[in-house]
């Protein structure tokens, strides 16, 4: 698969990407857990069917010393006993506002509260902007076709 345009060598795709970018470093330099963030980002790229993402952030993952074990059921993470509270609160959380289309009323209160019970306020306002963030770098790349499983991690820092 080829993608339809070099989002690399575009020069107004590279000035959008550098604004996804700098949102995207907020987030990472905020105290929301970077395995958290992690997983995240593997979910809502599952969702959105975004191979890119979805190879970029499970190299990183691991890369960061995130297990294969947990890595292989992130899909399944309802299932799975390897996740904290804190991070299957984070992970509805990421589901539901990444399926809005899907649920008219978006993330629901007992998700949310769930959420809180783990997150402090800055930390669920980087939830929520890396929700919005992940999710934009999918639709990018999906629309875009852009081909999966060249990555190496820290290819783009």
């Amino acid at each position: 698969m080829d993608a339809r345009i070099d989002l690399f060598g575009n020069a107004l795709a590279g000035k959008v990407l550098r604004h996804i970018n700098s949102a995207n470093r907020v987030v990472h330099d905020s105290t929301l857990p970077l395995a958290t963030q992690e997983l995240v980002k593997i979910r809502a790229s599952q969702i959105n069917g975004c191979g890119f993402c979805t190879d970029m952030h499970t190299k990183d993952a691991a890369a960061a010393g995130e297990t294969a074990l947990r890595l292989n059921l992130v899909a399944v993470w309802r299932e799975a006993t390897v996740f904290t509270d804190a991070e299957r609160a984070a992970l509805e959380v990421a589901e539901q506002g990444t399926r809005i289309a899907d649920a008219a009323g978006g993330v629901t209160d007992e998700a949310w509260a769930d959420a809180a019970e783990h997150y402090d306020e800055d930390q669920l306002a980087a939830l929520i902007s890396l929700i919005a963030v992940i999710n934009a770098y999918n639709r990018i790349n999906v629309i875009n076709r852009q081909p999966a499983g060249d990555y190496r991690p820290g290819q783009f820092d």
